[in-house]
């Protein structure tokens, strides 16, 4: 549950923190109080894009900061885990985002900095926002077919068609572009058998990335190699007065030392093993030197290499690596063009077991689509009973397409709001309001099917009111026994039957219009503000009597949770 928001320097809002509890939360206030503020602050939470017009005047920086208590957060663990944060401790989940009007905004959670995209793909799973535009939503095919398959557990059957889909479009794509214009075709072949001969033709090896360019600078320093290591050669074990000599000469004076001094007998050793690493030093760096050729042609031969290698590193790729996998990609296209006449033939073959795939993996997406259409038609109308429409009738239809991406079926909601009426299309028939209770209802219905812990409805009741107003209400608190709601409304019938009440007011604070949003916890003020609601701000002990009693009869419905 969301256990409490903090809001400073946003819109009319200086500081505000909000304290929600379990069951159903109610924000009410009066038009351009600041309601719409919290509505603003969850939604950067949740990642949506920020407007920096949205600090308050004459501040640097806004910030909002939610609380977050979860029953079970392995999910919210894992994900956070995935992205390098601590996890939660004991449930506590806490995401905080600020804005500048000096530079980009950051974002936290855990006290953690984070990515906008992180901070997104942690919050939005914890809450489902509904706005007052949002039931539009709902007249979309698109939204009627993802509500469908998320109440009947679609996901498994979905993915398997849309692997199968996607193969067969792969395959469709592959021929298409196999079988394009000849012209084109025959040019491309022609510029990939230039490019493979080419590549072919230089034989690159491993050495060319390796060792070219060493052999190359030695061949053109042979001379003085050869010079300078012949004097090393001569200095190590070559001439009279070499390392090596002296050496051995020092083993004499040594053994002879050995005789009157015993200690100088590890020195003696010592000088033994150093005359042999000079020899072989001498002999490693003779062997090489009969290696080294001062031949001008070899030369040549090196630099033409070199330019070879350099050219098709310029033409194919940054490396000699880079150059052959371009030569086995350019192979391998080029035959297929080559025999795209048996691969056209192939692929026909493929492209009609591909579509059966679809068929058949659409079939079994559409018979549980099917199963589940009927189930929701009638939760949805169960629903709607409650909600003033006694003999309203729903209905989930599907129609049969050609294969796309989500399906083989197109979803169409249908309603039908008054008896002895047939039904038609949702979006062709129904008001705003009617829209408003239809999209409550199937809220309802899939509360029981998702995780999603915190629900809030702004303005859900617009456009209805009496006795309409309170079987919304009734159906908000019902709701609320099963996930946290809070719910932002202009009507009393539905405040009334809130378990916590929050009301939203301006003061006029140093000259300047502020926002506050307090608990309305006595029962006496509560009743003020139904009355408020009721019938303005010229509160009459009649007003008065009729909201009191109104907040009775509501809170004594459906047990307080």
């Amino acid at each position: 549950m969301l256990c409490q928001l903090t809001v400073k320097n946003l819109a009319i809002v200086e500081t505000a923190r909000v304290g929600f509890t379990p069951g159903l939360n109610v924000v009410t206030g009066e038009t351009g109080s600041g309601k719409s503020v919290l509505i603003g602050a969850l939604s950067l939470l949740l990642g949506e894009r920020a407007d920096k017009s949205a600090i308050r005047s004459g501040s640097a920086e806004a910030t909002v900061e939610a609380c977050f208590e979860l029953a079970d957060s392995r999910a919210v663990d894992a994900a956070l885990e995935a992205a390098g944060l601590p996890p939660c401790e004991d449930g506590q989940l806490i995401v905080r985002r600020t804005l500048s009007t000096t530079g980009a905004g950051r974002n936290w959670i855990n006290d953690s900095a984070t990515t906008l995209q992180t901070l997104r793909s942690v919050s939005e799973p914890l809450v489902d926002m509904h706005g007052p535009y949002d039931h539009q939503s709902l007249l979309s095919p698109d939204f009627q077919r993802e509500l469908l398959d998320a109440f009947g557990h679609c996901d498994t059957a979905r993915t398997a068609y849309h692997a199968a889909y996607q193969a067969w479009r792969g395959l469709l794509q592959e021929r298409e572009t196999l079988a394009g214009d000849s012209a084109d075709t025959e040019a491309e072949i022609d510029r990939l058998r230039y490019m493979v001969t080419e590549i072919a033709q230089a034989a690159l090896t491993e050495e060319d990335a390796e060792s070219l360019v060493e052999r190359h600078a030695e061949a053109a320093n042979a001379e003085t190699i050869l010079t300078l290591g012949q004097a090393v050669s001569e200095s190590l074990d070559g001439a009279a007065l070499s390392a090596f000599n002296a050496l051995t000469a020092a083993q004499h004076h040594l053994a002879e030392l050995a005789r009157l001094m015993p200690e100088a007998g590890s020195w003696l050793e010592e000088a033994r093993s150093a005359a042999l690493q000079v020899q072989e030093l001498g002999r490693s760096l003779n062997d090489r030197l009969q290696r080294i050729e001062a031949d001008p042609g070899l030369l040549e031969q090196l630099e033409a290499r070199m330019g070879v290698v350099q050219k098709l590193k310029r033409k194919y790729g940054p490396t000699v690596a880079d150059v052959l996998q371009t030569l086995e990609r350019h192979k391998q296209r080029l035959q297929a063009l080559e025999s795209r006449g048996e691969r056209l033939a192939e692929l026909d073959g493929e492209i009609a077991k591909a579509r059966e795939e679809v068929q058949r993996r659409g079939g079994a997406l559409t018979r549980e689509r099917q199963l589940a259409a009927g189930r929701l038609a009638k939760a949805v109308t169960r629903e709607l009973r409650d909600l003033g429409f006694a003999k309203a009738g729903f209905g989930v239809e599907l129609t049969a397409r050609e294969p796309a991406s989500h399906g083989c079926d197109t979803v169409t909601f249908r309603f039908a709001p008054n008896p002895g009426e047939a039904s038609s299309v949702l979006r062709e028939i129904a008001s705003s309001g009617e829209i408003s209770r239809v999209m409550l209802a199937v809220k309802s219905v899939l509360a029981e099917h998702d995780r999603i812990p915190v629900l809030v409805f702004d303005e859900i009741d617009a456009n209805i009111g009496g006795e309409v107003g309170r079987a919304v209400g009734r159906k908000l608190r019902a709701l609320a026994t099963r996930r946290q709601v809070i719910c932002i409304t202009h009507l009393p019938q539905v405040a009334a039957y809130g378990h916590a009440h929050f009301a939203v007011t301006k003061h006029l604070q140093g000259g300047r219009t502020c926002a506050a949003i307090t608990h309305i916890a006595d029962p006496g003020e509560r009743a003020a503000e139904l009355a408020r609601m009721l019938g303005g701000a010229d509160l009459t002990p009649l007003s008065l009597e009729h909201a009191r009693g109104m907040l009775q009869t509501c809170q004594q419905e459906i047990p307080a949770k």
